[in-house]
């Protein structure tokens, strides 16, 4: 069985630490954890895992976060992946700081990422593990708070939480969207 793993970011330098991010540093402490290095590819960097006889496609997007779904769209069909094998990590406003949660489907709560995929792919009944990275009160720009850096102390509290979003990601490969989100969707990291 295969799955597609599509860890929503942006491309470059100026990128690699913001709250944007989220789903490029869990692809790659994922990848890192099994000694796998992403390669460059059409419409992303990409590598693949193999657990248990289950073959996650891991994709960090090339195209920017509002075009997204050009990418997953290209890899789905590249590797004859159907939406009940899709799986898009990303950040999410709306959840505290490090909270985790997977859902099996639903709308693109107002996230330019997952709006290009559901577009793209012409379904919103796709698994998302959805990284909460918090809206304080002072917020006016969201633009310009999710392409902000998390700070040295938000780093360090997450590496728990990044190691468990990979847990749930083999899990949903292994055992299913409702299972994970049984197991995983209680409490913190």
């Amino acid at each position: 069985m295969k799955y597609l793993i599509a860890g929503l970011g942006n491309i470059g330098p100026d990128y690699t630490q913001t709250r944007h991010n989220i789903g490029f540093m869990i692809l790659d402490a994922l990848a890192g954890a099994s000694n796998l290095v992403f390669n460059a590819s059409r419409y992303g960097d990409t590598c693949s895992l193999t657990v248990k006889g289950r073959t996650l496609v891991m994709l960090k997007p090339s195209t920017f976060m509002n075009r997204s779904g050009l990418a997953v769209r290209y890899w789905m069909q590249k590797e004859q992946i159907e939406p009940n094998h899709l799986l898009v990590v990303t950040d999410d406003m709306a959840l505290p700081h490090a909270q985790l949660r997977l859902r099996k489907k639903g709308g693109d709560g107002g996230h330019n990422g997952l709006s290009s995929i559901i577009e793209l792919i012409g379904t919103q009944d796709f698994a998302r593990l959805r990284f909460g990275i918090g809206k304080p009160d002072w917020v006016r720009d969201t633009a310009q708070y999710v392409l902000s850096d998390f700070t040295e102390e938000e780093l360090k509290s997450m590496t728990p939480c990044i190691k468990k979003a990979g847990d749930m990601i083999i899990s949903f490969a292994l055992t299913g969207a409702d299972h994970t989100m049984n197991q995983f969707n209680r409490g913190g990291c």
